[in-house]
């Protein structure tokens, strides 16, 4: 629903530089994702840096205290869904770039979601901030598609359907959450256990059985290393971190950020792998940053706004 008269809460100053730190990181994270698929396939990659986002912790971090279908489904869709149709996706025909930036439909899916099922409110501000940054994102895609990065069908629909099974598990671990009180820590690292054995089907499946195995046992030190930052700093700190502050703050104020990974994957190319970046790039970024800055400071310029026209 949208609510136009309450003013929104906002983030507080520690809890918005954790979640721009989650953003960047995630940003940052198609560096070490790029540097590891080019020794493993993707579906055994992601199987990888899910089992080692369980194990060892699994033997130190308590369960959750919520329904263990829940921490399978947030596994499920997380690991699997999320990470495998993205992957698939991929490989049929839809191109890296392209994907990272259709990915983040996730955010109007969840902020959906969120009003469908956890009675969640929008306010203007998440409405004109999210605007903004959506068309900055679109005018990213219109870049990638500029330069030649066209879609399959399927690819394009494994995808969207891949964002999908992100938001979901979003609004699963805000009902853990809400209803269960659930350590978000304990819930990322025990849903972790979920995904690696259905990751490892398919890899054998589409990525040519043991070899996909082999490539793993075979891997050098940096893909490990890459694969060690995936499952520590992108899955146990990254989606722990996500997952409290969506139970924290209504999801039209949190979701939105994660319109900042494709900028910070932008930046983070640009930084470390010698990428330029076009004129049409910058702007869909500016509009980003224009847009989350609405929604995140638009409630307390309106009220001050407000203050001053009856003083």
């Amino acid at each position: 629903m949208l609510d136009w008269a309450v003013v929104a809460p906002r983030l507080a100053p520690r809890d918005l530089a954790l979640v721009l730190a989650v953003v960047a990181l995630w940003g940052f994270s198609f560096v070490p994702i790029k540097v590891g698929l080019e020794e493993i396939p993707p579906f055994a990659f992601a199987a990888l840096r899910f089992f080692l986002a369980a194990v060892p912790l699994v033997f130190f971090v308590p369960p959750p205290r919520v329904p263990a279908r829940l921490v399978i489904a947030y596994g499920l869709a997380i690991g699997v869904f999320q990470f495998g149709l993205l992957f698939l996706g991929m490989k049929l025909g839809m191109p890296a770039g392209l994907a990272s930036l259709v990915i983040q439909l996730q955010v109007f899916f969840t902020i959906g979601l969120g009003i469908a099922f956890l009675g969640d409110r929008l306010h203007s501000e998440n409405v004109i901030g999210g605007i903004a940054a959506g068309i900055g994102v679109a005018l990213l895609a219109l870049h990638q598609i500029g330069r030649g990065a066209d879609s399959t069908l399927v690819g394009l629909a494994l995808v969207i359907v891949a964002a999908v099974a992100w938001a979901i598990g979003n609004i699963v671990a805000k009902h853990a959450a809400r209803h269960y009180h659930a350590d978000m820590l304990g819930l990322v690292v025990w849903s972790s256990l979920a995904p690696p054995l259905p990751l490892l089907a398919a890899s054998y499946a589409f990525e040519g059985g043991p070899a996909a195995w082999h490539a793993i046992a075979s891997a050098g030190a940096l893909t490990w290393g890459c694969a060690l930052f995936l499952a520590y700093l992108a899955t146990i700190f990254g989606f722990g971190s996500w997952a409290r502050m969506l139970h924290r703050y209504p999801t039209g104020l949190v979701a939105p950020f994660a319109l900042l990974v494709p900028v910070s994957g932008l930046a983070s190319g640009a930084v470390f792998l010698g990428e330029s970046l076009a004129p049409l790039q910058l702007a869909g970024a500016g509009l980003v940053l224009a847009g989350l800055a609405v929604n995140v400071y638009g409630a307390r310029l309106g009220s001050r706004r407000a203050g001053a026209a009856h003083e």
